[in-house]
């Protein structure tokens, strides 16, 4: 997950110049493991990639006097190898279970993506990291089965770290391309990653081969020799996996130059939240129900030219989850965080209450379902989406398990009340009929 918001992700330009570059969807071979034309997903965040306000109980130790412990890396080099290996397998072992697994399922959901960072198949001298995850991505894998749902992995930290968030396992400066044993690093832990799907073919329908690399601190050309690279890497051990790459946080235009030629069912992965950036985060309940069907707009045309799945987004519309902003910040909602405001979104601002749902009023319910359908219906306009998280400790309003089970998304997910879509032939055409949307 991360602290940056798209309004419409990219490509339509990547594809568009040269129409010879990709298929159009009606030539791709393959649609979306048992999810059919619509990806209806969530992530397990938190389990491979340690963040600290996904799990706030890991790192609670260290909340004073000052945070020295903000990420997976600093956590282990302050508990040592061993102490961190064993804090890590009891977490590994519990906090995804079969039930949570049966659960989803039991909600409606085809997919399920899986964060893990490289150092689970590649560690050097010098890196604190332990490893020991993979058994339980393979127990985790076989109750995917069990449960008749898809999995993609993703691959969401890089040496050197491809964005320098504490999601990438160190938060910091941007060094993924300071040299070319970081990206042979990468690409041997995405060979790890297609191994593992080759040992699953019936569960695991895709790879993701980098979560968020940040353009800003890196080289576009760099990003798109690396996505070349990868997709030949994965697709010579596990022919038939669905390749999904990250827009990087770059414009349409920015991606002209890039030729994909003999590339086939690929996925582009874009990321919406709408806490991140002041123009979202300022806006009234109206507003974040509106601002949906621009980006429904933007997802239907990258999509006629590559399958668009938004991988990430969730029902929370101020910041106040603890530690989201890194470990020991505060927020922007209600001024404790520094940001370009200097103070509260609004006066009087505050953030009791924002994230459990036990404290919302029947209006604050109302709107989160109709913030929830509303999405969804932008997300599928696409090829569908992957809600983060599929559960937290605190954070209600990022936890799609007691979210569903509350009424507050929509059980199964195509039980819409407030906001419908129809299909169109072919089935990816889609006509928004909402509330909020007139097309």
């Amino acid at each position: 997950m991360k602290l940056i918001h798209k309004l419409g992700a990219v490509l339509l330009a990547l594809l568009a110049p040269c129409a010879h570059a990709a298929p159009t969807l009606a030539h791709l071979s393959k649609r979306f493991g048992k999810g059919g034309d619509t990806i209806r997903g969530v992530n397990l965040g938190g389990l491979f990639v340690l963040e600290p306000w996904i799990r706030p109980s890991l790192f609670k130790q260290w909340e004073e006097p000052y945070p020295q412990v903000v990420d997976e890396w600093s956590y282990c080099s302050a508990l040592g190898h061993d102490e961190c290996y064993s804090r890590l397998t009891q977490h590994w072992g519990t906090w995804v279970t079969e039930a949570d697994i049966a659960t989803l399922a039991s909600l409606g959901i085809n997919h399920i993506r899986i964060p893990i960072g490289y150092w689970a198949f590649t560690l050097k001298d010098g890196e604190p990291y332990v490893q020991g995850q993979l058994p339980f991505l393979q127990r985790i894998l076989g109750w995917i089965g069990k449960y008749s749902l898809n999995a993609i992995l993703d691959l969401h930290g890089a040496p050197g770290s491809q964005n320098g968030f504490d999601n990438s396992g160190r938060l910091g400066s941007i060094h993924w391309q300071d040299t070319q044993e970081n990206i042979d690093r990468t690409i041997a832990a995405l060979q790890g990653l297609a191994s593992i799907a080759k040992q699953y073919p019936n569960v695991v329908d895709a790879i993701e081969a980098v979560n968020e690399p940040a353009v800003w601190g890196l080289s576009k050309q760099g990003i798109i020799d690396f996505y070349k690279r990868a997709y030949t890497a994965i697709r010579s051990i596990a022919p038939s996996v669905l390749y999904v790459i990250h827009d990087a946080f770059l414009s349409p235009a920015e991606w002209s130059d890039l030729n994909i030629a003999g590339w086939s069912n690929v996925i582009l992965d874009t990321h919406t939240y709408h806490v991140f950036v002041k123009d979202r985060i300022t806006l009234s309940r109206d507003g974040h129900l509106t601002a949906t069907c621009q980006d429904a707009a933007n997802v239907r045309s990258f999509n006629a030219h590559l399958w668009t799945v938004t991988g990430e987004w969730s029902l929370a519309t101020t910041d106040c989850a603890r530690w989201l902003n890194g470990f020991g910040k505060g927020a922007r909602w209600d001024g404790t965080l520094s940001w370009e405001m200097n103070g509260p979104v609004y006066q009087g601002a505050t953030c009791t209450g924002q994230n459990s749902i036990g404290a919302w009023d029947n209006a604050t319910r109302t709107f989160f379902r109709q913030f929830a359908e509303a999405q969804m219906d932008a997300y599928e306009v696409g090829s569908g989406w992957i809600f983060w998280n599929f559960k937290t400790e605190d954070a209600d309003d990022w936890n799609y398990i007691k979210l569903a089970q509350s009424g507050l998304i929509p059980n199964p997910p195509t039980d819409r009340r407030y906001s419908r879509y129809a299909l169109d032939y072919p089935a990816w055409h889609i006509k928004l009929e909402s509330p909020w949307c007139h097309e």
